[in-house]
């Protein structure tokens, strides 16, 4: 199973965006499922269901800092070579769906109230959600990048 289809399943088992793409590299990153699920978990919804920062972006953040990320905060040179690997991968996923930021993705008004309630996990919810294949691109992404880029 491609990664791809991984963190799409994940999605559609209940799994958020984050959850999704982070689960589905989580050996990769030497963690179980569930740890990656906890790591990620407050990242769906464009954080906290915020409607900002889309949650597959910010699943493929947190598997970067896994794999590639410092401990060392005063290394420079460590950390703008991150910051150009998240970019990478960032405007990958942006170049293709036109935004990284979930309510755009989504077309919410900018204004629309953002409640932390999440909606049910319904069929219409799935129709009506390109979540599940912006998880499965974004995990597509990843994937590709660790391939050309290999630790």
């Amino acid at each position: 199973m491609s990664k791809a289809e991984k963190a799409k399943a994940l999605f559609m088992e209940g799994a958020n965006c984050a959850q999704a793409v982070c689960g589905a590299f989580a050996a990769e990153c030497g963690i179980s499922k569930e740890q990656a699920l906890i790591l990620s978990s407050g990242f769906g919804g464009g954080v906290g269901r915020m409607r900002e920062v889309c949650g597959a972006v910010s699943g493929m953040v947190l598997v970067l800092n896994m794999l590639y990320g410092t401990g060392n905060a005063g290394d420079k040179n460590a950390k703008d070579s991150h910051y150009a690997r998240i970019q990478s991968v960032a405007n990958a996923f942006k170049a293709e769906c036109g935004s990284i930021v979930c309510r755009e993705l989504l077309g919410l008004d900018k204004k629309a109230p953002t409640p932390a309630e999440s909606e049910a996990r319904t069929p219409e919810y799935y129709k009506k959600r390109p979540c599940a294949d912006m998880v499965a691109l974004a995990a597509e992404i990843l994937e590709k990048y660790l391939e050309e880029n290999p630790g």
